[in-house]
């Protein structure tokens, strides 16, 4: 399959799109990789350690490389490291990851490979590129320890180690870096070499603080078969204002639905600084480049048609059409209808509750509004809580019946609405 593009620097369809769209940042070898791809269709992979239930917005990046790549005619294998998340990885951290159970490992695994599959289509129906998945588990936990460091631990040198930004940092900083982070190093080298040997994967991708981990196994591949394999990154994702987005940083937007509910991720792509509406289009979406340049050029309150669209194409490339809909309506009945949106997040309780001991602070914390009492006081005393939309004075105070709205918008029965800020709005309804 071809895919057009409006710029023609690289002979290959898929280094023309990731260069236009902000997703090219490091490669090994450029020229060799074009002239590669080039040829007809290549394998190439992106990994991830399930170190949490759920990719988010960060890992998203490289997951969009490869969605082009799959585009392009080209086939992506998506890896799931489940070996490599029982050591943990050295590239940038201040110190070394926290250690997961062999369950919890296990049960991650399982739920990133249903984010994968929001974005590549790994059915026959997709023809020789369909995807594939990968568990480095199916190939690590099978070597024998000391015939692994006999056969490649002479490719790995401590000085080359050394080198590496992510290490020296924390070399630097004077902070602990464990024998088990050096082996993940190597582990992630012969994932590399083992995919090429066994798949015939000629190209990895991922982001720009995994390029030490990634150029190993590169180096490995030409040191014991001779030949020459590639590695691209993307960059780290970061704001306008340079706040990067990522789980470690408190604030991450998370891939599953479960974790991360399709009207608040519509709403965060709707809330996105109008430096950035540009820049997360190209990387986010698959709107042609032509409407990408068009939308990035409104400006005023035109801005925020470009927000709404970024929003619908984000939310329909995750989470689906219907759910970018849905949440696109349940905003605009919220936010400009003054009404109540159909899609908001729910709490159900019973009767009763409501007539014995149900607090302003109860509804704020069950509904995940607040997460403490200490961030609802805040919140009162900043006038930001609000019910019904009407500003609130004490998180002590119950609510009861009397509370209850009759929505004429149709959003169906009775409701009491929560509000924090202007942005995040959750309903209280009765169960039935």
């Amino acid at each position: 399959m071809s895919v057009a593009t409006t710029k023609t620097k690289f002979k290959s369809d898929f280094l023309n799109i990731i260069s236009e769209r902000g997703l090219l940042n490091q490669c090994s070898n450029l020229e060799g990789l074009d002239a590669q791809l080039a040829k007809g269709c290549q394998s190439g992979y992106c990994g991830f350690d399930p170190t949490a239930r759920s990719l988010h917005i960060g890992n998203l990046v490289p997951v969009m490389l490869m969605y082009w790549f799959q585009q392009c005619g080209h086939k992506p294998y998506t890896l799931v490291g489940q070996a490599t998340s029982m050591i943990g990885d050295p590239s940038f951290k201040d110190k070394s990851r926290p250690m997961l159970s062999v369950d919890d490992i296990a049960g991650n695994v399982r739920n990133i490979q249903q984010c994968y599959s929001q974005f590549l289509n790994y059915t026959k129906t997709a023809g020789h590129n369909n995807a594939q998945m990968l568990n480095n588990a199916d190939w690590i936990m099978k070597l024998n320890y000391m015939e692994f460091l006999r056969d490649f631990g002479p490719y790995f040198t401590v000085n080359r180690m050394l080198s590496f930004d992510s290490v020296k940092l924390r070399l630097d900083r004077e902070q602990p870096l464990t024998f088990l982070e050096f082996n993940y190093m190597i582990i992630q080298g012969y994932d590399f070499y083992h995919l090429y040997r066994e798949n015939g994967i000629v190209l990895q991708m991922g982001g720009s603080d995994q390029w030490g981990n990634m150029i190993n196994g590169v180096d490995l591949i030409h040191k014991k078969l001779g030949k020459e394999a590639f590695v691209l990154t993307v960059p780290l994702l970061t704001t306008s204002s340079g706040q990067k987005m990522g789980k470690s940083e408190g604030n991450a937007v998370w891939i599953d639905r479960e974790l991360y509910e399709s009207q608040k991720y519509w709403q965060y792509w709707r809330n996105v600084e109008d430096a950035d509406v540009g820049r997360f289009l190209r990387i986010f979406t698959a709107l042609p480049m032509d409407e990408i340049v068009r939308l990035e050029q409104l400006q005023g309150a035109e801005i925020n048609e470009a927000k709404k669209i970024l929003a619908d194409e984000a939310t329909k490339i995750c989470r689906g059409a219907e759910d970018a809909l849905a949440a696109r309506l349940t905003a605009e009945k919220t936010f400009e209808q003054g009404g109540v949106g159909d899609d908001l997040p729910t709490l159900y309780i019973p009767i009763d509750r409501l007539a014995a001991t149900f607090t302003m602070f109860d509804a704020f914390l069950e509904t995940g509004l607040v997460a403490s009492k200490g961030e609802m006081r805040r919140l009162v005393q900043g006038n930001g809580a609000r019910v019904n939309d009407q500003v609130i004075g004490n998180a002590d105070d119950l609510l009861t019946t009397r509370d209850l709205m009759d929505d004429v918008n149709g959003s169906g029965g009775c409701y009491i609405k929560l509000s924090s800020g202007k942005k995040n709005h959750r309903l209280v309804k009765l169960k039935i």
